[in-house]
Parts: C-alpha cells; structure tokens; sequence
C-alpha cells in the first residue's frame, strides 16, 4: 500500500499551475469569479452554459479543458457547509481529474478564513482517492505518485492528514483482499510485520491456547475450519519517554472473520457474495491503532483483533450447543451465522479486563472501549450504507460519537440500549442466548449481547453498515470507505481534551 507523495508548497499566483497537467483550484465562497482566475471567460461561459451561478461551485464543481492538452477543476469551498458535505463536494472536484489516472495533481487553495481546513480536506480526500486498492487485472490503473499543495500548510501541518489516510488506504486495502489472499494465517503474518514496523508489542492467543483458557464463545466459531490459524492478536501503543505521556488508555476490539459462509446455517450465494469484507472491523481497529502511533497521540492503547473463519464443516458449531465463555457465561447456539457476537465476546472479555473463568480479574480495566464490526443485517436495513450505528454505555459517550461524526465527516446515529431488550435473549437451557430466529432488533440485540462481556467498563460499539457504499461516501470514492478511521481518530482526540 502506496500513498502518493504530498509536498506543501507556498501560496502564490496561479502560475504555479501551468506545468501540471492536472490541476485543482479551490476559491473561497463569494458571489463573482476573481478576475485574475486562469481561463476566466471560459469559466464564465461554461457557468452560463449550465444556468449555474459561481457559488453554486460549493456543491457542483466544474472542469475544462484546456487547448495544450491540460486539465483543470474549479470548486468554491463553503466553509459553513457540515463537514461530510464539503468532503462529498472535493471528492466530486477531485475525481474529476483523477479519473485519468494522472501520475501528478497540484491543487491551489485561496487564503482567507478556514481555507487552511480545507487545504487539510483537499489533501486528504487526494491521499486516500489517489491510492490504488488491490486488484488483480493485467492493466491495473496507474496510481497517483505525487500531489503538489499549494496552500498556507507546512509539510510538518500536513504530517497527521497523511497518517490518517495512510491509515484509511490501509482499512480499505486490507478489507479488499480477496479471501484466498487474506487468510487468518496471511492476515496475522502482514500483522506481524506492520508491528515491527511500527513499533507496537504484539502477543498472539492461538486457538490452543484460547481453548485451554476456556474461550469457548471464540472457539466454537474457530473450530468449524482451520482453526490453528485462528487468533486473538493482542498490540499495544505506548507513548515513549520522547513523546507525551499517557493521560489514558483505551481498548479498541475489532471483528476480523476473513470469510463467512454462515456455517451450519448456510448464506444464500448473494449473501455470501462479498463475505471477505466481514474481517473489515478489524482493519479499522489495526490501522485506527497505527496511526495513533504514527500521530504519537498521548493515550496507551491496546488493539485486540478477532481472527477466525466462520465456515461450514463436520467439526463447526451448530444450533442448541451451549458453550461457555471465558468468564464461565453459557451461551445457547440459536444461529450459526451470527458468529461475529461469539469471537467478539471472549475478545472483550479480554480487552476489558473482565473475569476470566477459573480466575480473578486481570486488571481494572481501560478507561474506554470501542468494538468494530460489520454486525448485523438489521443495521444495514435500518440505516442503509451512509451512516453507521453506534450503541453508548453512558449518555456523554453517545453524544461525544455524535459529535465525532460530525466533525470527523463519518456520520454516526445512536440507537436505543434499554434494558429491557434482555427478555429476548432469556435461554431455558443457557446463561443467554446468542440471538433470536426472529431477527427482529437484532442490532440492538447483539449489543445487549456484547455488553455482558464488557467488565462494566465505559463501552462503545460500532455497528459498520457504512463499511461499503455503492458509489464512495464523504471522502471516499471506492465501495470501501474505510468508515471509522477518521470518526475513531477524531473522538480519541476530543475524548482525551475532556478534563
């Protein structure tokens, strides 16, 4: 995974344009054209062409051609627009140069007030639409190698917008793989080799050793295929003595089934189609995880990664086992493919620092956790793909990944956590059921669920049917969007800000 090349250069006139063959000029919000804008009549004219006035630049941006082969897009930035439609706005100006695969792209970014955020936006939504996702034709399109800005930034302003797209690209490339490149053996090798470079401690819970620890919610998913590649991969990030201290500490859990056919209980082919994207929950905890690093951010974290396959085999599980997880709750099996609540159950149970079965607690716990997961249907039905579904421990949490989503551009809607719910999961035979067959709720169900394994700690759960959009979303113009890098990165910092 490559990211094109950004250099931030100086502000000047609009002849730093006339060598790159594909260019972006973003104005500020006003009512007129400035007179010294290149190729002004032209512009004009195609304004009048499609009956549009300059301002309406803010939403549809426009692109000529110019007579020596050169290409330019023209976007107005509107600074009070919400910041998830000022991203849709300059992924829209963006692509409407990189569709030709350039090899360089310059944008210009106008001073004036708040422009600097949009520089930051512009560069952004170039890094991570610039960069190839994985495929394997004979003629792959060329990637984007080199982004000139010219705006007020500095190259040390740009260093944290190229840690998260680095960090985006990476969710997204990962969750492409296809299923025989990314196998749970594959996928804990290339985490290996990212934790070494990056510097985090990595310890890894086999399927062995999970089994003799009495991780039976894990295990019962794990045991349907190859489950000694099965693992829960523990990182950790730990500012050093350079960098600032920890003020707190967190635990991010991400689901990381790398293929799910449903097991026992079979997905149809259309269901099944696109099964390889179920490990993406876990992409977003990994490299969330990396660039908090790469960004040094002062807060100790601890990445905990479910890896497994749910497949279909004499040995997987099956509707009525009861199986018992790590801190001794038996669970009643009522659908195979709701294995994404099981892996994630034992993982939280150790990312929270909860009981364990035959011990005592492992520690007090962090001071958040958040799980990420393409969970349930019910999600997806209830919101589509545009926004992703967030449950809250506390009111304060569910209004802090609110406010998140807005600012981060990845929107987020909070939804309902009563108690009551429970009576649903009620097992005769079991500590609680896993699921219902009805189905109904489910979404809110398989949190109700999650939360027991959750050591009573100040919890978070992101149920991502954002993770894929026809068509791009916000900053993101592929299918995969990468969702809750930027929401993740942005609620850490306004969470460690609070006092």
């Amino acid at each position: 995974m490559t990211l094109p090349r950004i250099e931030s250069r100086p502000p000047g006139g609009y002849a730093q344009l006339d060598d790159a063959s594909h260019g972006l000029i973003i104005l500020a919000a006003a009512a007129v054209l400035p007179d010294d804008l290149p190729q002004h009549s032209q512009w004009l004219a195609v304004l009048k062409r499609k009956k549009m006035k300059p301002a309406e630049l803010a939403k549809t941006p426009l692109v000529i051609d110019l007579p020596d082969g050169r290409r330019l897009a023209l976007f107005m930035a509107d600074i009070k627009l919400p910041r998830f439609e000022r991203l849709t706005c300059l992924r829209k100006a963006a692509l409407l140069l990189l569709d030709e695969n350039p090899g360089a792209l310059a944008i210009r970014v106008a001073a004036g007030d708040g422009m600097a955020d949009v520089a930051r936006d512009a560069a952004y939504v170039a890094l991570i639409n610039g960069a190839l996702l994985p495929v394997r034709k004979k003629k792959p399109a060329t990637a984007l190698a080199r982004i000139d800005l010219f705006s007020s930034l500095t190259n040390s302003d740009l260093a944290p917008v190229v840690a998260l797209a680095r960090a985006n690209v990476l969710a997204r490339e990962l969750t492409a793989l296809a299923p025989n490149e990314l196998t749970p053996a594959s996928y804990r090798k290339r985490i290996r080799g990212m934790a070494k470079d990056a510097g985090l401690l990595l310890e890894e819970y086999d399927f062995r050793r999970l089994k003799k620890m009495g991780a039976g919610a894990f295990c019962a998913v794990a045991q349907g295929s190859n489950h000694e590649d099965a693992a829960i991969v523990h990182l950790s990030w730990r500012p050093g003595l350079k960098d600032a201290p920890a003020k707190k500490t967190v635990a991010l859990v991400g689901k990381g089934i790398c293929f799910d056919t449903g097991g026992h209980n079979l997905k149809p082919a259309r269901y099944m189609a696109g099964m390889h994207e179920d490990m993406n929950g876990s992409a977003v905890a990994l490299a969330l995880t990396l660039a908090a690093a790469e960004m040094k951010l002062p807060v100790a974290i601890d990445c905990w990664l479910a890896i497994a396959h749910n497949h279909l085999s004499p040995g997987a599980y099956k509707q009525n086992d009861i199986v018992t997880a790590l801190d001794g709750t038996t669970i009643e099996i009522v659908h195979t493919d709701a294995e994404g609540r099981m892996v994630l159950a034992d993982t939280l149970l150790m990312a929270s620092g909860g009981l364990r079965k035959g011990g005592g607690k492992a520690g007090p716990g962090p001071d958040l956790v958040i799980d990420f997961a393409t969970l349930t249907g019910s999600m997806h039905a209830a919101l589509g793909a545009r926004y992703s579904g967030v449950f809250a421990g506390s009111e304060s949490l569910a209004s802090l990944a609110v406010t998140a989503g807005r600012a981060s551009g990845e929107r987020i809607c909070v939804f309902p956590f009563d108690e009551d719910y429970d009576a649903a999961l009620d097992s005769k035979v079991a500590d609680v059921k896993q699921c219902t067959l009805e189905g109904d709720a489910d979404h809110i169900l398989a949190a109700r669920f999650l939360q027991r394994f959750t050591n009573r700690r100040p919890w978070l759960h992101v149920d991502l049917s954002a993770s894929s959009c026809s068509g791009g979303l916000g900053a993101t113009a592929s299918d995969l969007t990468g969702f809750g890098v930027a929401w993740g990165a942005t609620l850490l910092a306004q969470w460690l800000a609070q006092e």
